[in-house]
């Protein structure tokens, strides 16, 4: 199995979206990015410690690509929005590709330069950070698989 962690705003729209595609074996929302090695939601939400709302996704590259998952990434979230995902607002939601090794650095600028140049977003800018791997705190049980535990439709929509 690989790993591929990604932050696009509220962490439990993220998560659903990747556990719905075929080759993903687990999505545990987490923190990453910041200063603070006790990390909790409580600190996290206050936007003080410098981490991100991520996911990281476990998956089967036989039967999904990296590629594959940062078309997820791309589709599910606004990359132009500095900070911010809908009314979610603070660096704790901000887009952000964490790679795990210089092929994925290569494949996440690759596919940055892609959608850029695609139009979808017009002439605004793409702010997503494409930055190396830190540590990952796992986040509070019940963050986990959010949406479906609590039959709530997705806090996300495909852009």
């Amino acid at each position: 199995m690989a790993l591929a962690t990604f932050g696009a705003g509220c962490f439990w729209g993220v998560e659903y979206f990747f556990r719905q595609v075929n080759g993903v074996s687990n999505a545990t929302c987490g923190y990453m990015g910041g200063n603070n090695s006790a990390t909790t939601y409580e600190e996290v939400k206050k936007g003080k410690t410098g981490h991100a709302e991520v996911v990281q996704v476990e998956f089967d590259s036989a039967l999904v690509s990296y590629e594959d998952l940062l078309e997820v990434f791309w589709k599910n979230h606004n990359p132009t929005s500095l900070n911010m995902q809908g009314g979610d607002i603070g660096t704790q939601y901000r887009s952000t590709i964490f790679f795990h090794d210089s092929e994925q650095k290569a494949a996440a600028e690759a596919s940055k330069l892609a959608f850029a140049r695609s139009g979808r977003w017009g002439l605004r800018h793409i702010v997503t950070e494409i930055v190396p791997l830190q540590q990952f705190h796992v986040a509070e049980e019940y963050h986990q698989n959010y949406i479906d535990k609590n039959n709530l439709p997705s806090c996300h929509i495909e852009y």
